[in-house]
């Protein structure tokens, strides 16, 4: 893996500011390979590459001058095709948008640029961010690196395959039910879903752009080849907006321990409300031996203090009414028609009409019974430091588009489970507002990469992070798909 494509955002950034690599020649590596790669998979879907060499040049320039534009200065980044670029098209994947071209970069792509960073594509995702696979009317399909015959998991799908299959050095995307940390696990990459709120979510679509409010759960983060590089995205994204800088300030404290057999690690590792696949698992199990041959002590009893089959349906209960509130006027109408002839236990989509159809004050108690669940959290973490989960059942799926989602199956252990499975583990931590990185844990006997979720304290972004650095030594961490 020596083509400098697959290098750290941190290797490629301490390379960039001592001379040692342009940004235009690393622009033009990348572009190269995107123009022989990303055929095969459609990661990247829109370009501003006119744009990108004027940024490129520039940033050497200055470099020349002994000017330096900040800690990603000369770096080519791509960024998800739900987060506003100003002139550069984002469309959501939805028709609706196809030719929408924002005025302004979202604040988080403005702290990117502000930071050096030369922002060269968009990647694909579903419709509206809207899916655990990506796939849209406007770009087609995005396939993963590693088969192409499998999803790179959603909704931040085009993001992880650009990464893996080294298109780009860094990306910027999002997270409401795992759209950062499910294709990472996909595609064998970090992902960092940050803790709520400390990276501003404005010009993210959904909701409609122009819109000013945040949504419950949604986060953006960063997705690398390298733990260190989630941490420097980290460095330069997160921060109050700038009306509540005026007097908020933001201090992410260092990671709690000093060295990996310091961790006081915990580990919910499978869990009969979704049970996890035998060769996802296995990688698990090896994972968790090897950290204690590295004299790291792991608990596998360890719990919160609550069922996952509670969490998923309180985490349902606060994430419809986010999902669906932009739906036209008759298709809401229609979910209250179904919520007052159903029980919310009937099926997945009645239990959708029933929660995304709340009245506020049930709304209420959806929200008290998760401040429960962030208290028992809490109360885990003054004992460990980390606690290790899935983030979906299996390895990365098979390509599956029919258009009834609820009809979709998912294969774990053999037995057919709910396709929406792959959203209960990472809404057991949306829900709670908590930070977790995704990081690579070697591969399944048929070649797929295994990512595992490392759940961190509500604040604490960087101790998931480290702990993914140092499982690293241990596990392993990227690796370059075949071919690529």
């Amino acid at each position: 893996m020596s083509d400098i494509a697959f290098q750290s955002a941190t290797e490629l950034t301490a390379a960039l500011r001592a001379g040692k690599l342009g940004s235009r020649e690393l622009l033009d590596h990348y572009w190269q390979r995107v123009e022989r790669l990303n055929p095969r998979i459609n990661a990247v879907v829109t370009f501003d590459m006119d744009r990108a060499r004027e940024c490129a040049d520039a940033a050497d320039a200055a470099l020349a001058r002994g000017e330096l534009g900040g800690p990603l200065h000369g770096l080519p980044i791509t960024i998800k095709d739900a987060i506003e670029t100003a002139g550069l098209r984002t469309t959501s994947g939805a028709q609706a948008f196809a030719a929408h071209v924002p005025a302004a970069d979202a604040p988080a792509v403005s702290r990117l640029r502000a930071a050096g960073a030369v922002i060269f594509g968009k990647t694909n995702l579903p419709t509206m961010a809207m899916d655990v696979q990506t796939y849209n009317p406007i770009f087609g399909t995005t396939n993963n690196p590693w088969d192409l015959s499998r999803s790179p998991g959603g909704s931040s799908g085009g993001a992880a395959a650009a990464l893996a299959a080294g298109l780009c050095g860094l990306e910027l995307g999002s997270d409401i039910g795992g759209s950062i940390r499910n294709p990472a696990h996909y595609c064998g990459v970090y992902g960092h879903k940050p803790t709520h709120a400390i990276i501003p979510q404005r010009g993210h679509i959904p909701p409609p752009p122009g819109l000013l409010s945040e949504a419950d759960i949604g986060v953006l983060g960063p997705l690398a080849r390298r733990a260190d590089d989630l941490d420097l995205a980290l460095s330069v994204l997160a921060g109050p907006d700038d009306q509540r800088a005026i007097a908020w300030r933001l201090e992410i404290p260092p990671p709690r321990r000093a060295s990996l057999r310091e961790y006081r690690v915990a580990a919910w590792l499978d869990d009969p409300a979704c049970p996890v696949d035998a060769a996802v698992l296995d990688r698990f199990h090896a994972g968790v031996a090897a950290l204690r041959k590295a004299g790291v002590r792991v608990d596998e009893q360890a719990r919160p203090g609550f069922t996952l089959a509670d969490a998923d349906r309180d985490y349902l209960r606060l994430v419809y009414p986010v999902t669906t509130a932009g739906l036209p006027e008759k298709q809401f109408e229609r979910l209250v028609g179904l919520a007052a002839t159903t029980s919310s236990d009937d099926s997945r989509l009645a239990r959708l009409a029933h929660f995304s159809t709340i009245r506020h004050r049930e709304w209420l108690r959806a929200h008290e019974a998760r401040e429960r669940y962030r208290a028992a959290w809490a109360a885990l973490f003054r004992d460990y430091d980390v606690l290790l989960c899935p983030i979906a059942p299996t390895a990365a799926i098979a390509h599956d588009h029919n258009p009834d989602q609820n009809a979709r199956t998912i294969r774990v252990n053999g037995q057919e489970r709910s396709y929406w499975d792959q959203l209960v583990w990472a809404g057991l931590v949306g829900m709670a507002l908590l930070p977790a990185t995704v990081a690579p844990m070697g591969r399944t006997p048929s070649g797929l990469p295994v990512g595992i979720q490392i759940v961190g304290p509500y604040l604490e972004d960087r101790t998931p992070i480290d702990f993914a650095r140092r499982l690293a030594d241990v596990v392993g961490g990227f690796e370059a798909p075949p071919g690529y």
